[in-house]
């Protein structure tokens, strides 16, 4: 009696396990169905002074892309993670290399370009928020006091922050050049809603927008931020020409080093690595040749 208990109780119990396969394949069937197509286009194929083993950044390009990012992004793009003074370490668009012991806290340019921002702080005497002239030390300038205001300012959308842009992106900063650049009209049958423009670089699901065959929704997405890189929108201090190719291209530049700052370090330190593994090995092997030359084995 007590083993037909058990069996009944082992084959329901294996009834309830299939069962609850079946309703986990199903949700996860279901599921694939009903996800939203984000078949957004491919980056464009450009290339960067930054890439490969021996790539470096130019200096001169952070500078402009950097006169990008204060001049147009900063207006809704908070790029929390950096502080002024980060922008003249060693590596960065204002680092000096002919003053290489000066630390970037007292650096004059992360200074100066400082000093033209105002930041919130605490008055120490009587408790009343303050506004104060910013430091080497403070982090980049928010636009927005909080997330809601940033909402409220931007149609409902929160504009996303660039610290690390560059690397949460797939496709990088050559993701970056192309949505900034990828403005396109909507195709016809396609309706775009208030507040919104069609971007074939933005991921995301336009099927209940496309009025054509199912078969053949547009690539890309709606994006909330009209386009802002244009002929002549910054002056470069160093008279490169002021297309919207090159406004691109530089802040692609300057948000890719903002990410990983020091991934030219990292390089430099890889190939030396690899240098010495080779030293390493061929004198290993050289000293094995010698000692074990008159030695059968």
């Amino acid at each position: 009696m007590i083993s037909s208990t058990v069996g009944r109780s082992g084959v329901t119990g294996l009834r309830v396990l299939a069962l609850a396969a079946l309703a986990l394949a199903a949700a996860n069937l279901g599921g694939g169905v009903a996800q939203a197509k984000t078949n957004a286009k491919e980056p464009q194929d450009v290339s960067f002074s930054f890439e490969g083993p021996l790539g470096h950044f130019d200096q001169a390009e952070l500078q402009r892309g950097f006169k990008v990012y204060a001049e147009v992004c900063s207006a809704c793009h908070s790029m929390n993670l950096l502080s002024y003074r980060d922008l003249a370490q060693p590596g960065g668009p204002f680092w000096d290399p002919k003053h290489p012991n000066i630390a970037p806290a007292q650096s004059p340019f992360a200074k100066a370009i400082a000093a033209q921002y105002q930041v919130p702080d605490i008055d120490p005497d009587t408790g009343d928020v303050i506004q104060r002239p910013a430091t080497a030390a403070d982090h980049f300038k928010a636009p927005f006091a909080n997330e809601y205001a940033a909402r409220a300012a931007n149609g409902g959308a929160l504009p996303p922050d660039l610290s690390v842009i560059a690397r949460a992106r797939e496709g990088g900063p050559a993701y970056i050049y192309s949505l900034l650049l990828g403005y396109e009209d909507a195709p016809a049958g396609l309706t775009v809603p208030d507040g919104k423009y069609y971007n074939p670089y933005m991921a995301g699901d336009m099927s209940s927008y496309w009025k054509g065959p199912k078969d053949k929704v547009p690539e890309g997405g709606f994006i909330a931020m009209a386009r802002q890189i244009i002929d002549d929108r910054v002056q470069f201090d160093d008279k490169t020409p002021s297309t919207s190719a090159n406004e691109a291209h530089a802040v692609a530049t300057f948000l890719a080093w903002a990410a990983d700052p020091h991934q030219v370090e990292r390089k430099q330190t890889g190939i030396a690595v690899m240098l010495f593994l080779f030293v390493f090995t061929l004198l290993t092997y050289l000293s094995y040749r010698r000692i074990w030359r008159n030695i059968a084995h």
